[in-house]
């Protein structure tokens, strides 16, 4: 929890069985370069992030993963965590599971540093999960799909068993629409909660055909015989990957507009 919120009664979480947020935030990015830095109604994204993980229910620590100086001083300035990470880390799960191995914990959240309009009730959800059910090494989620988001490549589709397990993720669409009913397929949205040790085992393995050729992370798991539980939302994260989306983000902000209001289009990918 955020250090000016009000400590709860609740006794703290041993080391293990904490749960934390962790936010993978490095400088450069291919579209925006230093995006986790730019104003957002007069705070760096970065920050938006930080704060609206730090008030999720259910996480014991909230730290930004950087390989970058000015983003470490920035999160110092508005008095959040940061740890500093290797530059060589290919992804943020990477990065997370970098310093992860010194850390004695139960699971790891990792929580996107360009979704500035996070839902906090999303993390708890995925924290909940992992704290109730340790056998589930892998846990994500999916909100019901919009028009036009099949046929869309910068939307991550997912479908799932009867279970709840992801049988597939895919930028394409899928299933293959014969029966003419509604498709089963869901948005994914970009976070994933670990089991701390499944995290390090993940960070292990060596990339996978389909992972490379969807440029899909968690197809490495779906590919070694993972499970990866699907939990469903109602809500969608506001993903940053251009000036537009730093301006839509913004107006959303100063409107105050419902965050679990369900936005009309998306260019999100992973």
């Amino acid at each position: 929890m955020h250090p000016s919120e009000t400590p709860s009664s609740d006794p703290p979480a041993s080391p293990t069985e904490s749960i934390v947020g962790a936010i993978p935030a490095r400088y450069d990015s291919s579209r925006l370069p230093g995006k986790v830095l730019e104003l957002i109604a007069g705070k760096p994204m970065i920050e938006h992030v930080f704060r609206r993980a730090s008030n999720a229910d259910g996480l014991d620590r909230v730290v930004v993963l950087t390989d970058d100086e000015r983003v470490a001083a920035v999160v110092a300035e508005f008095g959040g965590e940061c740890e500093m990470t290797p530059g060589d880390c290919a992804s943020g799960t990477d990065r997370i599971a970098w310093a992860a191995r010194d850390w004695k914990v139960a699971a790891v959240i990792n929580i996107q540093g360009d979704e500035p309009l996070i839902d906090p009730a999303d993390i708890q959800k995925v924290a909940e999960r992992l704290r109730a059910h340790p056998e589930d090494a892998i846990v994500t989620l999916a909100a019901p799909a919009e028009p036009g988001d099949a046929e869309d490549p910068n939307v991550v589709k997912v479908v799932c068993d009867v279970d709840g397990n992801a049988l597939y993720f895919s930028r394409s669409a899928i299933p293959h629409r014969r029966g003419g009913g509604e498709s089963p397929a869901l948005r994914h949205l970009g976070i994933y909660g670990y089991q701390r040790d499944a995290l390090l085992a993940l960070a292990e393995l060596e990339p996978t055909p389909l992972e490379q050729e969807e440029k899909l992370e968690q197809l490495r798991a779906l590919e070694n015989g993972w499970k990866i539980r699907v939990l469903k939302t109602n809500s969608a994260f506001v993903g940053v990957d251009t000036r537009e989306d730093l301006e839509r983000a913004e107006l959303l902000l100063m409107t105050g507009q419902d965050l679990n209001d369900r936005p009309e289009t998306g260019s999100r990918g992973e």
